[in-house]
């Protein structure tokens, strides 16, 4: 019986679209939000570190360009260098201490950003299996 469980749940192609889909939409969301209401905050953060304003658009492509080809299963080995980078750069501008800190219900400080980053990496580690627009298993 634990044999047949076991059977019917090794659907590797369809956790990798579970993994690719739903960590690609709660990034999208972020996205959107900030499609929605802007981005003066981010642009704040980026000028505070003496980088042009122009920097901070690039949150655009990390979090509505790189979620959709997460979604879609579009060059998302590719795709996820830009979705890591993206990660350590909000960690950086925002608050490189939190890494050694708790919140009050005991989470890591980083948790949020870390989740979507080793998400990001288990996704690039796993290709993004059958169910993908892409065909070509070496962009996959």
């Amino acid at each position: 019986m634990l044999t047949a469980f076991n059977r019917m749940l090794d659907k590797p192609d369809l956790g990798k679209l579970l993994l690719r889909f739903t960590f690609g939409a709660m990034m999208l969301l972020h996205g959107i939000h900030k499609l929605l209401f802007g981005i003066t905050g981010i642009i704040g953060m980026v000028q505070a570190h003496g980088m042009p304003a122009i920097v901070a658009y690039g949150v655009f492509l990390g979090e509505i360009i790189v979620p959709l080809m997460f979604i879609f299963g579009i060059l998302v080995r590719p795709a996820v260098l830009i979705f890591a980078f993206t990660m350590l750069f909000a960690w950086l501008i925002t608050e490189p201490s939190i890494i050694f800190t708790l919140t009050n219900v005991g989470a890591w400080g980083l948790e949020n950003i870390a989740v979507y980053l080793f998400a990001g990496l288990a996704i690039a580690l796993l290709g993004c299996g059958r169910y993908s627009v892409m065909r070509n298993p070496a962009w996959r």
